[in-house]
């Protein structure tokens, strides 16, 4: 059991998207785990994928507190409990999401980032906001995790399937201590419910680029190259999740 436990839920797809719902469906199964939770969804009032650590630098950033939302804990009717989470919608980006949790609630235990809709595997997580959300919280001091679903060629999410994965996930690594300077960066595989489970494999982030073909014509630079097809260190997180398992990495900023 984890006493007077707070965690902010924030990503980079916006406040609307359905990954972030997951998320939250996630830790709501998992509140047995808990006494005296505190749960807020701090995120953008709109889509900011690839944006990277960009933060505000001057003016204000517009805080709108939403509607609240009660769950029973566990997630099932027969509740031993519920537990009510404060949703705010953040005029500012990933990172600024996390300042802004860290003001609402400065003894913040966790902040989780995601469900991204689509990878963040080697490469990516230096574009990525949902990352960035993490690396932010790292950098403030504050255990973080962020959390992605790669998407195959012609593939589509199935939240729910999603949100299962993530709790095996989450008892996982939140039971596990990270030194300062560390977060977690945890990538979902593209496979369906119907074949075993995947496993969860701790691997290092690759170190190849992203797919670099290109073509140059009448003034428009564009990029050719397939994300489904980048190249992939061995047993690193890109050929561990592209291999249909769930990668972990421990990222390490110092």
């Amino acid at each position: 059991m984890i006493n007077s436990t707070t965690i902010a839920l924030t990503n980079d797809d916006g406040i609307d998207a359905p990954g972030i719902q997951a998320l939250h469906q996630a830790l709501i199964h998992r509140l047995d785990l808990f006494a005296g939770i505190s749960v807020g969804i701090v995120a953008p009032d709109q889509h900011l994928s690839g944006c990277s650590h960009q933060i505000n630098r001057g003016g204000p950033i517009s805080v709108e507190q939403r509607v609240t939302q009660q769950s029973p804990i566990g997630g099932t009717a027969t509740e031993v409990g519920r537990v009510t989470t404060h949703r705010y919608a953040i005029g500012g980006t990933p990172a600024d999401c996390t300042r802004v949790a860290h003001h609402l609630y400065p003894q913040l235990d966790w902040v989780l980032s995601g469900i991204n809709d689509g990878g963040n595997l080697g490469a990516d997580i230096h574009v990525s906001g949902t990352v960035a959300a993490a690396r932010e919280a790292t950098l403030l001091r504050i255990p973080a995790m962020a959390i992605s679903h790669y998407k195959s060629r012609n593939a589509t999410i199935d939240w729910d399937v999603a949100a299962r994965r993530v709790v095996r996930v989450l008892n996982v690594l939140m039971e596990r201590p990270l030194n300062p300077g560390q977060f977690w960066n945890v990538n979902l595989p593209s496979v369906d419910s119907s074949g075993p489970e995947p496993a969860i494999v701790f691997c290092p982030v690759c170190t190849q680029p992203l797919p670099t073909p290109s073509s140059l014509i009448s003034g428009q630079f564009r990029y050719t190259g397939t994300y489904q097809d980048r190249h992939r260190d061995p047993g690193a997180d890109v050929d561990v999740c592209f291999g249909g398992n769930i990668s972990v990495s421990q990222i390490s900023l110092w």
